[in-house]
């Protein structure tokens, strides 16, 4: 079983989150999309880690306010890599904030659709959270973009890695989070219900739950080493979150239980931040019978604190 190196944080820490560095790049245009109601839209690229890194873009017609348009970083949830297509899915989503002001940039993982890299997931690296957070970097650079409105908006998967970049980033100033995986890893290994018919939110490049054998098999169970699994949770470094969050979650949602936004909303309370969250009930993973309202009360928090 391996421990914990005093000199070097594992790589999967928030400590190593916090301590690396994302410089990002300037955003290139690499492709001009036909446009949507009030913005323009685009596939982009920047750079992180090396590697290229497309995005789904939209930009607010007319002339930016005085310090920029406010941004919105949109982390999507698990779209089987091979099968995931920076245009497709998310597309009501992005519309619902690009249309209300501001600028959206939807990146692909590494490994995902054109982007370099390899699509490693999310659960057993970091990779990821780095390639969000260095959209923020690249972002904070875009011309038309005001660097101190920078928000985050994710689904899913996208919300744990929401939840990792807030925790490792003062640059994000607000999180709204859908139906997120956003329980510490004791609580994933404790409490994920297998054998559901929708497809996990855990995909490895070989089999399902691969992350958490071979956690496991290096750093023991939570139980055996609490240390290491506190380490690698956000949850645990609530008091550095870099702003509020709102969270969204259905109560029939069979891919991520509720509990977890309803038990991280009182993670929050008891670090002093602040929070709110909105369930559905009877609604699904996508909350697609209470959109409408989600999506509203979304783009009404991000105009609180971004706006």
């Amino acid at each position: 079983m391996g421990g914990l190196d005093d000199t070097q944080p594992q790589p999967l820490s928030i400590e190593s989150l916090k301590k690396g560095e994302y410089p990002g790049s300037d955003i290139a245009i690499e492709q001009t999309l036909e446009p949507g109601s009030n913005y323009q839209r685009y596939i982009a690229s920047y750079k992180s880690d090396g590697l290229k890194i497309y995005a789904f873009l939209t930009v607010p017609n007319g002339d930016p306010p005085a310090g920029g348009w406010p941004a919105i970083i949109f982390n999507h949830g698990y779209i089987p890599p091979a099968e995931y297509r920076t245009t497709e899915r998310y597309v009501a989503y992005v519309d619902g904030f690009a249309r209300n002001g501001y600028i959206v940039i939807k990146p692909d993982y590494r490994g995902h659709d054109n982007s370099e890299g390899q699509a490693i997931g999310a659960y057993g690296s970091n990779a990821y959270t780095i390639d969000v957070l260095n959209a923020v970097s690249s972002m904070k650079k875009y011309k038309d973009a005001d660097p101190n409105s920078i928000g985050m908006w994710g689904h899913s998967m996208g919300g744990h890695i929401t939840l990792r970049a807030m925790v490792a980033n003062k640059d994000i100033k607000a999180g709204v989070i859908w139906a997120g995986v956003v329980a510490s890893y004791p609580d994933l290994i404790a409490r994920w219900r297998r054998g559901t018919t929708t497809p996990s939110p855990f995909p490895t490049n070989s089999t399902r739950g691969g992350w958490r054998r071979g956690l496991i098999e290096q750093y023991g169970t939570p139980e055996e080493n609490p240390q290491f699994w506190n380490s690698i949770s956000a949850n645990s470094y609530l008091t550095d979150i870099s702003g509020p969050l709102q969270l969204h979650h259905g109560t029939a949602d069979h891919s991520v239980p509720p509990e977890f936004s309803e038990t991280l909303t009182e993670q929050m309370k008891k670090a002093g931040k602040d929070v709110e969250l909105y369930l559905y009930p009877g609604d699904d993973h996508d909350i697609p019978n209470n959109f409408g309202i989600a999506m509203q009360r979304s783009v009404e928090f991000f105009d609180r604190y971004l706006k």
